[in-house]
Protein backbone atom coordinates (compact mmCIF):
# COMPACT_ATOMS: atom_id res chain seq x y z
CA UNK A 1 0.00 0.00 0.00
CA UNK A 2 2.84 2.37 0.85
CA UNK A 3 4.47 1.73 -2.54
CA UNK A 4 1.19 2.40 -4.38
CA UNK A 5 0.65 5.64 -2.43
CA UNK A 6 4.20 6.78 -3.23
CA UNK A 7 3.73 6.01 -6.94
CA UNK A 8 0.41 7.87 -6.95
CA UNK A 9 2.04 10.88 -5.31
CA UNK A 10 4.85 10.90 -7.88
CA UNK A 11 2.35 10.83 -10.73
CA UNK A 12 0.38 13.66 -9.13
CA UNK A 13 3.52 15.79 -8.80
CA UNK A 14 4.49 15.05 -12.39
CA UNK A 15 1.03 16.07 -13.55
CA UNK A 16 1.19 19.37 -11.67
CA UNK A 17 4.65 20.13 -13.03
CA UNK A 18 3.46 19.37 -16.56
CA UNK A 19 0.66 21.89 -16.13
CA UNK A 20 3.13 24.49 -14.83
CA UNK A 21 5.42 23.95 -17.81
CA UNK A 22 2.72 24.98 -20.26
CA UNK A 23 2.60 28.72 -19.36
CA UNK A 24 6.36 28.80 -18.71
CA UNK A 25 7.12 27.43 -22.19
CA UNK A 26 4.68 29.93 -23.69
CA UNK A 27 6.43 32.80 -21.88
CA UNK A 28 9.83 31.56 -23.06
CA UNK A 29 8.64 31.51 -26.68
CA UNK A 30 7.11 34.97 -26.31
CA UNK A 31 9.85 36.76 -24.32
CA UNK A 32 12.90 34.57 -24.73
CA UNK A 33 14.48 32.26 -22.15
CA UNK A 34 16.84 34.91 -20.72
CA UNK A 35 14.07 37.43 -20.03
CA UNK A 36 11.64 35.15 -18.18
CA UNK A 37 13.51 35.30 -14.82
CA UNK A 38 13.15 39.09 -14.81
CA UNK A 39 9.40 38.70 -15.12
CA UNK A 40 9.29 36.74 -11.85
CA UNK A 41 11.70 39.16 -10.18
CA UNK A 42 9.73 42.22 -11.27
CA UNK A 43 7.24 42.33 -8.32
CA UNK A 44 10.05 42.18 -5.75
CA UNK A 45 12.12 44.71 -7.67
CA UNK A 46 9.15 47.09 -7.83
CA UNK A 47 8.53 46.80 -4.08
CA UNK A 48 12.24 47.17 -3.37
CA UNK A 49 12.36 50.30 -5.49
CA UNK A 50 9.26 51.81 -3.85
CA UNK A 51 10.39 51.20 -0.26
CA UNK A 52 14.17 51.65 -0.71
CA UNK A 53 15.27 53.73 -3.70
CA UNK A 54 12.27 56.07 -3.70
CA UNK A 55 12.75 57.11 -0.03
CA UNK A 56 16.46 57.68 -0.74
CA UNK A 57 15.59 59.92 -3.68
CA UNK A 58 13.03 61.83 -1.59
CA UNK A 59 15.56 62.26 1.22
CA UNK A 60 18.12 63.68 -1.21
CA UNK A 61 15.39 65.99 -2.54
CA UNK A 62 14.70 67.33 0.95
CA UNK A 63 18.44 67.67 1.63
CA UNK A 64 18.90 70.18 -1.20
CA UNK A 65 15.82 72.25 -0.36
CA UNK A 66 15.00 74.65 2.47
CA UNK A 67 12.04 76.18 4.22
CA UNK A 68 9.44 74.54 6.42
CA UNK A 69 6.95 73.35 3.81
CA UNK A 70 6.17 69.64 3.82
CA UNK A 71 6.10 68.83 0.11
CA UNK A 72 9.36 68.92 -1.82
CA UNK A 73 7.72 70.78 -4.71
CA UNK A 74 6.82 73.65 -2.34
CA UNK A 75 10.32 73.99 -0.91
CA UNK A 76 12.95 76.38 -2.37
CA UNK A 77 16.11 74.89 -3.81
CA UNK A 78 19.17 75.73 -1.65
CA UNK A 79 21.77 73.38 -3.13
CA UNK A 80 24.39 72.24 -0.64
CA UNK A 81 23.57 74.88 2.01
CA UNK A 82 22.21 72.29 4.46
CA UNK A 83 25.42 70.25 4.16
CA UNK A 84 27.53 73.39 4.61
CA UNK A 85 25.55 74.28 7.74
CA UNK A 86 26.14 70.82 9.19
CA UNK A 87 29.84 70.75 8.33
CA UNK A 88 30.60 74.38 9.25
CA UNK A 89 32.88 74.18 12.28
CA UNK A 90 35.99 75.92 13.63
CA UNK A 91 37.20 72.91 15.59
CA UNK A 92 35.49 69.58 14.96
CA UNK A 93 36.72 68.21 18.27
CA UNK A 94 34.74 70.91 20.10
CA UNK A 95 31.07 70.80 19.11
CA UNK A 96 30.48 74.19 20.74
CA UNK A 97 32.46 75.89 17.97
CA UNK A 98 30.26 74.38 15.24
CA UNK A 99 27.24 76.03 13.67
CA UNK A 100 25.21 72.90 14.37
CA UNK A 101 26.62 71.99 17.77
CA UNK A 102 23.93 69.38 18.44
CA UNK A 103 24.87 67.57 15.23
CA UNK A 104 28.54 67.29 16.18
CA UNK A 105 27.68 66.39 19.75
CA UNK A 106 25.62 63.53 18.32
CA UNK A 107 28.50 62.59 15.99
CA UNK A 108 31.02 62.31 18.82
CA UNK A 109 28.55 60.48 21.06
CA UNK A 110 27.93 58.02 18.23
CA UNK A 111 31.68 57.54 17.74
CA UNK A 112 32.33 56.63 21.36
CA UNK A 113 29.27 54.41 21.47
CA UNK A 114 30.31 52.54 18.31
CA UNK A 115 33.81 52.00 19.68
CA UNK A 116 32.75 50.61 23.04
CA UNK A 117 29.69 48.74 21.81
CA UNK A 118 31.42 46.98 18.91
CA UNK A 119 34.35 45.76 21.03
CA UNK A 120 32.17 44.69 23.99
CA UNK A 121 29.50 42.95 21.90
CA UNK A 122 32.05 41.16 19.72
CA UNK A 123 33.98 39.82 22.71
CA UNK A 124 30.86 38.76 24.63
CA UNK A 125 29.34 37.10 21.56
CA UNK A 126 32.60 35.27 20.80
CA UNK A 127 33.03 33.96 24.34
CA UNK A 128 29.36 32.95 24.50
CA UNK A 129 29.59 31.14 21.15
CA UNK A 130 32.72 29.26 22.27
CA UNK A 131 30.97 28.14 25.46
CA UNK A 132 27.73 27.13 23.74
CA UNK A 133 29.68 25.19 21.10
CA UNK A 134 30.97 22.79 23.73
CA UNK A 135 29.11 19.68 24.85
CA UNK A 136 27.09 20.64 27.91
CA UNK A 137 23.82 19.80 29.64
CA UNK A 138 20.94 21.99 28.43
CA UNK A 139 22.90 23.48 25.55
CA UNK A 140 19.78 23.98 23.42
CA UNK A 141 18.00 25.74 26.28
CA UNK A 142 20.88 28.17 26.87
CA UNK A 143 21.16 28.90 23.13
CA UNK A 144 17.47 29.81 23.05
CA UNK A 145 17.75 31.97 26.19
CA UNK A 146 20.68 33.98 24.83
CA UNK A 147 18.81 34.59 21.58
CA UNK A 148 15.47 35.42 23.18
CA UNK A 149 16.14 39.19 23.82
CA UNK A 150 16.66 39.68 20.06
CA UNK A 151 12.97 38.82 19.54
CA UNK A 152 11.78 41.65 21.81
CA UNK A 153 11.01 45.20 20.74
CA UNK A 154 13.73 47.82 21.43
CA UNK A 155 11.11 49.94 23.21
CA UNK A 156 10.24 47.02 25.50
CA UNK A 157 13.94 46.50 26.22
CA UNK A 158 14.36 50.17 27.09
CA UNK A 159 11.34 50.18 29.39
CA UNK A 160 12.44 46.99 31.19
CA UNK A 161 15.91 48.32 31.92
CA UNK A 162 14.59 51.76 32.81
CA UNK A 163 12.32 50.16 35.40
CA UNK A 164 15.30 48.17 36.66
CA UNK A 165 17.62 51.22 36.94
CA UNK A 166 15.14 53.90 38.01
CA UNK A 167 15.36 55.74 41.34
CA UNK A 168 12.52 53.56 42.64
CA UNK A 169 13.50 50.57 40.49
CA UNK A 170 14.44 47.01 41.26
CA UNK A 171 18.19 47.60 41.58
CA UNK A 172 17.80 50.40 44.12
CA UNK A 173 15.26 48.31 46.03
CA UNK A 174 17.91 45.61 46.33
CA UNK A 175 20.47 48.19 47.49
CA UNK A 176 18.09 49.47 50.17
CA UNK A 177 17.63 45.90 51.44
CA UNK A 178 21.43 45.68 51.76
CA UNK A 179 21.60 49.03 53.57
CA UNK A 180 23.16 50.87 50.60
CA UNK A 181 21.69 54.30 49.76
CA UNK A 182 19.83 54.42 46.43
CA UNK A 183 21.56 55.75 43.34
CA UNK A 184 20.13 57.59 40.34
CA UNK A 185 22.11 55.82 37.62
CA UNK A 186 20.47 57.39 34.58
CA UNK A 187 21.06 60.96 35.75
CA UNK A 188 24.86 60.69 35.85
CA UNK A 189 26.77 60.89 32.57
CA UNK A 190 29.21 58.07 33.28
CA UNK A 191 26.63 55.61 34.56
CA UNK A 192 24.12 56.50 31.85
CA UNK A 193 26.65 55.87 29.08
CA UNK A 194 27.77 52.63 30.70
CA UNK A 195 24.24 51.28 30.89
CA UNK A 196 23.41 52.33 27.32
CA UNK A 197 26.31 50.16 26.13
CA UNK A 198 25.41 47.36 28.57
CA UNK A 199 21.78 47.25 27.42
CA UNK A 200 22.81 47.26 23.76
CA UNK A 201 25.25 44.38 24.34
CA UNK A 202 22.64 42.38 26.26
CA UNK A 203 20.00 43.07 23.63
CA UNK A 204 21.95 42.25 20.45
CA UNK A 205 24.65 39.76 21.44
CA UNK A 206 22.37 36.74 20.89
CA UNK A 207 22.08 37.46 17.17
CA UNK A 208 25.84 37.75 16.69
CA UNK A 209 26.43 34.72 18.90
CA UNK A 210 24.25 32.72 16.50
CA UNK A 211 26.38 33.80 13.53
CA UNK A 212 29.62 32.88 15.29
CA UNK A 213 28.15 29.60 16.54
CA UNK A 214 27.29 28.64 12.96
CA UNK A 215 30.89 29.35 11.97
CA UNK A 216 32.25 27.27 14.84
CA UNK A 217 30.10 24.30 13.92
CA UNK A 218 31.35 24.50 10.33
CA UNK A 219 34.98 23.97 11.40
CA UNK A 220 36.01 20.33 10.68
CA UNK A 221 36.43 18.26 13.84
CA UNK A 222 39.44 16.52 12.26
CA UNK A 223 41.54 19.63 12.82
CA UNK A 224 40.88 19.58 16.56
CA UNK A 225 41.64 15.86 16.70
CA UNK A 226 44.96 16.45 14.93
CA UNK A 227 45.76 19.28 17.35
CA UNK A 228 44.98 16.99 20.30
CA UNK A 229 47.32 14.33 18.90
CA UNK A 230 50.07 16.97 18.64
CA UNK A 231 49.38 17.92 22.27
CA UNK A 232 48.47 21.50 21.31
CA UNK A 233 47.20 23.60 24.20
CA UNK A 234 43.73 25.13 24.19
CA UNK A 235 45.21 28.58 23.72
CA UNK A 236 47.23 27.51 20.69
CA UNK A 237 44.22 25.66 19.24
CA UNK A 238 42.11 28.78 19.68
CA UNK A 239 44.58 31.10 17.93
CA UNK A 240 45.86 28.63 15.32
CA UNK A 241 42.62 26.90 14.29
CA UNK A 242 39.43 28.42 15.69
CA UNK A 243 39.95 32.16 15.16
CA UNK A 244 41.56 31.93 11.67
CA UNK A 245 38.78 29.67 10.36
CA UNK A 246 36.18 31.84 12.08
CA UNK A 247 37.57 34.91 10.31
CA UNK A 248 34.77 35.32 7.71
CA UNK A 249 32.10 35.11 10.40
CA UNK A 250 33.97 37.57 12.59
CA UNK A 251 34.20 39.97 9.65
CA UNK A 252 30.45 39.77 9.01
CA UNK A 253 29.70 40.31 12.70
CA UNK A 254 32.10 43.26 12.86
CA UNK A 255 30.53 45.09 9.92
CA UNK A 256 26.96 44.35 11.01
CA UNK A 257 27.82 45.54 14.49
CA UNK A 258 29.28 48.81 13.21
CA UNK A 259 26.25 49.50 11.02
CA UNK A 260 23.82 48.67 13.83
CA UNK A 261 25.76 50.75 16.33
CA UNK A 262 25.70 53.82 14.10
CA UNK A 263 21.90 53.46 13.91
CA UNK A 264 21.38 53.27 17.69
CA UNK A 265 18.19 55.06 18.71
CA UNK A 266 15.18 53.19 20.10
CA UNK A 267 16.44 51.59 23.29
CA UNK A 268 18.76 54.52 24.11
CA UNK A 269 15.95 57.04 23.60
CA UNK A 270 13.58 55.18 25.93
CA UNK A 271 16.22 54.31 28.52
CA UNK A 272 17.68 57.82 28.86
CA UNK A 273 14.49 59.89 28.41
CA UNK A 274 15.53 61.29 25.05
CA UNK A 275 19.32 61.14 25.23
CA UNK A 276 19.98 62.40 28.77
CA UNK A 277 21.36 63.45 31.01
CA UNK A 278 21.54 66.57 28.86
CA UNK A 279 22.97 65.51 25.52
CA UNK A 280 25.32 62.82 26.88
CA UNK A 281 23.50 60.05 25.02
CA UNK A 282 22.22 61.99 22.03
CA UNK A 283 23.15 60.06 18.88
CA UNK A 284 22.99 60.85 15.18
CA UNK A 285 19.62 59.18 14.54
CA UNK A 286 18.14 61.08 17.47
CA UNK A 287 19.41 64.34 15.96
CA UNK A 288 17.69 63.45 12.66
CA UNK A 289 14.47 62.66 14.50
CA UNK A 290 14.53 65.86 16.55
CA UNK A 291 15.20 68.07 13.52
CA UNK A 292 12.43 66.45 11.49
CA UNK A 293 9.73 65.64 14.04
CA UNK A 294 10.84 66.60 17.55
CA UNK A 295 9.83 70.28 17.46
CA UNK A 296 7.21 72.57 15.97
CA UNK A 297 9.80 73.98 13.53
CA UNK A 298 10.45 70.94 11.35
CA UNK A 299 13.84 71.39 9.70
CA UNK A 300 13.40 68.61 7.15
CA UNK A 301 16.32 69.87 5.06
CA UNK A 302 18.85 69.56 7.88
CA UNK A 303 17.42 66.20 8.96
CA UNK A 304 17.60 64.83 5.42
CA UNK A 305 21.14 66.15 4.92
CA UNK A 306 22.22 64.44 8.14
CA UNK A 307 20.56 61.19 7.06
CA UNK A 308 22.30 61.37 3.67
CA UNK A 309 25.66 61.81 5.39
CA UNK A 310 24.90 58.86 7.66
CA UNK A 311 23.89 56.80 4.62
CA UNK A 312 27.21 57.61 2.94
CA UNK A 313 29.07 56.42 6.05
CA UNK A 314 27.07 53.19 6.15
CA UNK A 315 27.69 52.65 2.43
CA UNK A 316 31.40 53.10 3.05
CA UNK A 317 31.28 50.49 5.82
CA UNK A 318 29.51 48.08 3.48
CA UNK A 319 32.12 48.61 0.76
CA UNK A 320 34.86 47.97 3.31
CA UNK A 321 33.13 44.72 4.22
CA UNK A 322 33.00 43.60 0.60
CA UNK A 323 36.63 44.59 0.07
CA UNK A 324 37.88 42.75 3.13
CA UNK A 325 35.73 39.70 2.34
CA UNK A 326 37.18 39.56 -1.16
CA UNK A 327 40.73 39.76 0.19
CA UNK A 328 39.94 37.01 2.68
CA UNK A 329 38.68 34.75 -0.11
CA UNK A 330 41.81 35.42 -2.18
CA UNK A 331 44.03 34.43 0.74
Amino acid sequence: MAIKASALLERLVEGVMSLVEIPINALERLMGRKRVPYLFLAPNLVLFGIFTFLPIAISVGYAVTGGTNLFVTDRPFVGLDNFRQLLSCQDYSRPGTCQESLFWTAIWNTFWFVGFNVVATLLVALVTALILNRAMVGRGFFRAMFFYPVLLSPVVIGLIWKWFLDRNGLLNAFFEMMGVPPHVFLLEVGWARFFVVLVSVWFHMGFYTLILLAGLQAIPKDLYEAAAIDAASRRRTLFAITLPLLGPNLLVVLILLMIRSVQIFDEAWVLTNGGGPGTANSFIVQYIYQMAFGSDLRLLGLASAASVLMGVVLLALTLVQLRLARKTEEI
